[in-house]
């Protein structure tokens, strides 16, 4: 008689008898000469002599048990798969849960049975010594969690908090994300089983599934490794470390940032580092020309000459205020308004400018055009215009299209029918009217 383990305590998880098809309990019997699958009948089939196909009641046979000692006397081979499967759902040291789930054996038993046989024994100790080797090398790679001290304890940061949605819900204690990128891509699998019976057409289905399953698993720990190579988990610090750069350098960051999937972050960071000393170079190298063009041939002379020309920038900010303030020479506001700027200046201060109209009414900023649509379809004097005018770019292009298309229908154009044409206010009417007429776009009538 040979004595093989089971397939675990859970009768549902251990195959059907293929005689009667109800589930196996131990003992049973399985065939010696049929194969390669098992063929497993159940005690009462195995008395009727039961037989199927190839499958006759003279072969070899073998009886199914784990009702004998592993270990140590006392804890059959069944038991034992109960605690190690106990210790798996319940985890370490929850012994009570551990004996409650085995039922069989008490909490000091599975404790001290476990620590014995399982923690303690001897014959473990070369494969507990290459599982350490292995945890050591794969603590080395960028596979793992982001390393802490030990006297550190990682941020927990609580579900959908600030912080948690910064780190766009990453959990450094678990080194895992709440919702993985394809975060649904195991439902494809839930309904998939492979069975003897299958034809080869369902059979390589199947198998297909899995092998797209896999690909997708791959792609979602490629977008893992990306953003804990790069370090772009921690959000804040990751544009605080962009601030640094000078403002062209943030510009080519933002640029190049959709190729750093494709080099390593030290190459990347490398790549961004050269251009950002390239540009420090280049201002180094614009200044020393100023130097060279304006004579000046000492260090001793540049920071003269440095110092002068803030004095004369300072003057230049002036005249310009007084300037701005002559046109308003008769309305008192707009004479306070220019007297706190000069006493800002005088103090050091950089002045909050304030356009002030006539009627004593603050004018309307330029309009932003970053991020509009169609503002790449405009030149630098188009841009100038629809920010004073504060006209949108998307607007901007019809209302120019229908004068244009009204030009060429008529063989000119009038100012009042421009504004029949356009229903906007008439001030910003003229404008564009008379800007299409100084760039050539259209003629009068």
């Amino acid at each position: 008689m040979d004595r093989l383990a089971s397939f675990g305590n859970d009768p549902f998880d251990k195959p059907p008898c293929r005689g009667c098809s109800s589930y196996l309990v131990e003992p049973y019997i399985k065939c010696a000469e049929c194969g390669p699958s098992p063929f497993l009948l159940c005690l009462q089939c195995f008395t009727r002599g039961y037989e199927y196909k190839n499958h006759q009641s003279d072969h070899k046979y073998e009886i199914m048990t784990s009702d004998f000692p592993v270990l140590e006397p006392g804890w059959t081979a069944q038991e034992e798969m109960a605690l190690l499967e106990a210790v798996m759902d319940c985890g370490f040291g929850n012994w009570q849960d551990v004996a409650y789930q085995m039922r069989t054996k008490t909490k000091e038993e599975c404790e001290g049975h476990y620590m014995k046989n399982f923690i303690n024994n001897p014959l473990f100790s070369s494969t507990l010594l290459s599982l350490r080797q292995m945890e050591d090398h794969l603590s080395r790679t960028a596979d793992t969690a982001i390393p802490f001290k030990p006297t550190d304890d990682p941020p927990r940061p609580s579900f959908d908090s600030q912080l948690s949605r910064d780190m766009a819900g990453y959990m450094p204690a678990r080194a895992d994300f709440m919702e993985e990128f394809d975060n649904y891509a195991e439902w494809d699998l839930k309904d998939i089983d492979f069975v003897d019976d299958d034809s080869d057409i369902l059979h390589a289905l199947k198998v297909a599934v899995v092998d797209i399953y896999h690909s997708r698993l791959e792609e979602r720990q490629r977008r893992k490794k990306i953003i804990r190579d790069h370090g772009l988990i921690n959000l804040r610090k990751f544009q605080i470390l962009e601030r640094h750069y000078p403002k062209e350098v943030q510009d080519l960051y933002d640029v190049m940032r959709r190729f750093a999937r494709v080099v390593g972050p030290i190459e990347h960071d490398k790549f961004i580092e050269s251009h950002a000393l390239e540009f420090e170079l280049r201002r180094e190298i614009r200044r020393l020309q100023e130097y060279r063009r304006e004579g000046i041939q000492s260090f001793c002379g540049a920071k003269v000459y440095e110092r002068v020309k803030r004095i004369r920038e300072d003057e230049r900010k002036k005249r310009n205020m007084l300037c701005d303030i002559l046109q308003y020479i008769h309305d008192a506001r707009a004479c306070q308004q220019w007297l706190h700027k000069q006493a800002a200046i005088d103090a050091g201060i950089t002045p909050v400018v304030t356009t002030i109209t006539t009627s004593g009414r603050r004018s309307a900023p330029p309009l932003n055009l970053t991020g509009l649509p169609g503002t790449e379809k405009l030149n630098e004097r188009e841009k100038e215009l629809c920010q004073v005018v504060r006209l949108v770019p998307g607007a901007y292009l019809e209302y120019k299209q229908a004068l244009l298309n009204e030009c060429r229908r008529q063989g000119g154009l009038r100012l009042a029918q421009a504004r029949s044409l356009i229903k906007i206010d008439v001030n910003k009417t003229r404008k564009i009217y008379d800007f299409l007429i100084k760039e050539g776009y259209i003629n009068k009538a």
